[in-house]
């Protein structure tokens, strides 16, 4: 297993490597008159921000042939479609309200625009790839309570302001004319010229520093303020349930440990009670093994994964606007670490003496996979019925599935061979007896349920105050930046889920209750369900999403986020479970 991970660590910095060193890397410098690149990228509902269209799928004019630009797969799954915009900003070339171009905008184009400025559609663009965005237009409502007597307007000059050091862009902002717009309230032809205006601006901001200014804006005070409350909340939490497990382990324990010592000598008088009661049936392999086997090495895999991103994270890959960078860090990373999940699935299960270990691989490459791809496919259709830019086009589906075929399956196969060759025996420090103890009847709280209930609903307390900042990233337009506090979080997030699930497998095993396999890693990956319900508060209460590709896009990759945690943390528990199983069990003695 190490050099396994050894290889695969090298695997994940040699893609690294080649992967994030862009080939359009905006390192430019520019001389006076150099056509700098603008590109438009996409147009959409402000409050939906996975439907987004084509620039050019409103009817904007055009000054010329517009030309794609040739994107990374990380650029296309992120939906992004970068086309040549109609303006032309040369470097430090000054333009005072230049026509673009000329349309004229039948009955239907009117409509087609008063629609998408009803629904606040914004446009955004990339000038050296510097982000821009604005709003297409706007509703006069002043004085007006009836909807059907608000007028719409559709803006058609565009202020750009250009900051300068030297032979570099550094940083560039775009202000919409209020005064200059086109009336599309009635349904009637109408002219457009679509204007813009350029003003130079230097400054001293270095260009290795153009990029701080947006990511500050997740660090101001009263956004660090928050922040850091988070993490003192979780703190809090770390330390009543680490003095809580504490006065279990030391206490409890060292009672029992006590009394079972004093009670060896009169161990033929008097019946066993507690834990040590069922010494012969803890050890006891779980029920649906290759399942088990297959959800703790997807649960890895996914560890493992989150571990790299972190990584890549903190060392400042996924700086703002760097485009599509987290989305081929995620499907590279993953296949690369596919050989953990087929060993670490094959290996355990091959130490649950279980005997058919092909199918305990294949179930362990469709875990995780097979819902992903299922709900790929429907929200692809839907993209696609849509014409969104999130439908993806039929080569970038090709280099998926070859990236899965050519790389993934061979990484799972060779892990799986090897975890089948490592001839790792279960470390039991006691014997499991032949016939398993009947379970005593339990109380309700006692049952799954209840107990994932409790399990679940700490570690998120630990960790629902960052969700809102990464849901107003993820699903919508704010930035976030401060990884470090991110991982801070997941740290916190790993010990609470590890401490109670190993506080409800005492308890269990207290009650006479041996069946805690599956229950350690249900209760582990129980917070997944808690973020999923928080989904559907954040989609009610703080969102303005709206429609049925939005609801159907934010519903079902969280319901394949929320399930892969689900997976991870249920491996950190269950393995935390364990780890506290044994030592204990070691420290009696065991008939």
């Amino acid at each position: 297993m190490k050099n396994l991970s050894t290889i695969l660590v090298l695997a994940v910095l040699i893609t690294f490597c080649v992967t994030h060193v862009r080939s359009d890397a905006s390192d430019h410098r520019y001389n006076d008159g150099d056509a700098v690149p603008l590109y438009a990228n996409k147009v959409g509902p402000f409050h939906n921000p996975s439907e987004t269209y084509r620039y050019f799928d409103l009817p904007f004019c055009s000054a010329g042939d517009v030309k794609e630009k040739r994107e990374a797969l990380g650029e296309v799954l992120n939906g992004d479609r970068l086309v040549s915009a109609p303006y032309k900003l040369e470097f430090r070339k000054e333009k005072d309200t230049e026509v673009a171009c000329r349309r004229k905008l039948t009955k239907e184009e009117v409509a087609q625009f008063r629609t998408a400025v009803k629904k606040d559609y914004y446009f955004q663009m990339y000038y050296d790839d510097l982000p821009i965005w604005g709003f297409l237009g706007k509703v006069d409502k002043e004085g007006k309570t009836d909807p059907s007597e608000y007028k719409y307007f559709l803006y058609k000059h565009i202020q750009f302001e250009v900051m300068y050091n030297k032979d570099r862009v550094i940083e560039i902002g775009a202000k919409m004319d209020p005064h200059s717009v086109v009336d599309l309230t009635e349904d009637k032809d109408v002219d457009a010229d679509f204007m813009y205006t350029v003003k130079w601006r230097e400054t001293n901001i270095p260009f290795e520093n153009r990029m701080d200014k947006y990511s500050q804006s997740s660090s101001l005070p009263h956004h660090l303020e928050i922040h850091w409350f988070s993490i003192i909340n979780s703190c809090v939490t770390v330390l009543l349930l680490t003095g809580f497990l504490a006065t279990i382990l030391m206490r409890v324990l060292k009672n029992d440990f006590m009394k079972y010592a004093q009670d060896e000598e009169a161990a033929d008088d008097q019946e066993e009670t507690g834990w040590k009661y069922i010494h012969g049936d803890v050890f006891r392999f779980p029920k649906h093994k290759s399942l088990f086997a297959a959800a703790h090495g997807s649960g890895t895999q996914l560890f493992t994964l989150t571990i790299f991103i972190f990584m890549l994270a903190l060392v400042g890959v996924f700086y703002p606007y760097n485009r599509g960078a987290l989305f081929t860090a995620l499907v590279v990373i993953y296949a690369l670490t596919s050989g953990i999940a087929g060993y670490t699935a094959t290996s355990f299960y091959c130490q649950l003496e279980g005997t058919n270990w092909v199918r305990n691989l294949l179930l362990t490459g469709c875990l995780f996979c097979g819902p992903l791809f299922l709900t790929f496919c429907f929200l692809n259709t839907v993209a696609i019925a849509y014409s969104a830019t999130a439908a993806l086009p039929f080569g970038t589906i090709v280099v998926i599935v070859l990236i899965w075929t050519l790389v993934t399956s061979p990484l799972l196969v060779l892990g799986g061979i090897a975890g089948k060759n490592s001839k790792a025996e279960f470390q039991a420090p006691c014997r499991t007896t032949k016939y398993p103890r009947e379970i005593p009847p339990l109380p309700w709280y006692r049952t799954t349920i209840p107990q994932m209930a409790m399990a679940g609903f700490l570690p998120f307390s630990a960790i629902y105050i960052e969700l809102y900042y990464i849901f107003a990233s993820v699903w919508g337009h704010r930035i976030y930046t401060i990884y470090s506090i991110l991982f801070i979080v997941f740290i916190i997030l790993l010990i609470v889920t590890a401490f109670i699930t190993v506080a409800l497998t005492y308890f269990q095993l207290a009650a006479e209750d041996h069946e805690w396999w599956w229950r350690s890693f249900l209760c582990g990956g129980s917070t997944g369900l808690f973020i999923y319900g928080y989904c559907l508060y954040y989609y009610y209460a703080r969102s303005d999403m709206s429609g049925f590709m939005q609801t159907s896009f934010f519903f079902g990759y969280m319901a394949c986020i929320c399930y892969g945690f689900f997976l991870m943390l249920g491996t950190v528990g269950f393995r935390a479970a364990l780890l506290f199983v044994r030592h204990i069990y070691k420290s009696i003695k065991c008939e």
